[in-house]
C-alpha cells in the first residue's frame, strides 16, 4: 500500500483555492500549481506582463519545495498553463534559469482560454522524493 501525506507547507503561499500545496505518494511529491500572486495574499496577481508573473510563479513553487526539503533539481515533470501562447519565450527565459544546468524536467505546456485570480501563466510539478 502506497503512503499518502498532504502538504500545506508552513512559509508556503496562502491559497487560492481549498487543496494542499503538495501531496506525496510513493516516491513522488505532486506539487499544487502556484499562480503569480504574493505569498501573503492569494487574491492580487503580481503586476508586471508574463516575466514578472512567471518570476512569482517560480519562487511560489520554490516555497513549497523548500518546505518539503526538496529544490528543482529534484522536479522530474512541469506542466505549464498559459493564457496567450505568444509569451511562450518570454516565459521560457525566466523559467529555465531556476533549474540547475543539466536538470530540466520534461514538461507539458498548455495553451488555456483563462486561469484563476486573472493570472497569465500557472505551473505545477512532480518531484522525486
Amino acid at each position: 500500500m502506497i503512503e499518502i501525506m498532504r502538504h500545506l507547507v508552513e512559509g508556503g503561499p496562502k491559497t487560492v483555492g481549498p487543496f494542499q500545496h503538495a501531496v506525496s505518494a510513493g516516491d513522488f511529491h505532486f506539487v499544487t500549481g502556484q499562480m503569480p500572486t504574493m505569498p501573503d495574499d492569494p487574491t492580487t496577481v503580481v503586476e508586471g506582463g508574463i516575466e514578472a508573473q512567471t518570476r512569482r510563479v517560480m519562487d511560489n513553487l520554490k516555497l513549497v519545495l523548500d518546505g518539503l526539503g526538496s529544490s528543482f533539481e529534484r522536479v522530474v515533470f512541469a506542466r505549464v498553463y498559459l493564457v496567450n501562447f505568444q509569451d511562450f519565450d518570454r516565459m521560457n527565459a525566466v523559467y529555465v534559469p531556476y533549474f540547475p544546468e543539466g536538470c530540466l524536467p520534461s514538461r507539458t505546456c498548455i495553451g488555456v482560454t483563462g486561469l484563476a485570480v486573472g493570472a497569465l501563466v500557472e505551473i505545477d510539478l512532480v518531484v522525486a522524493r
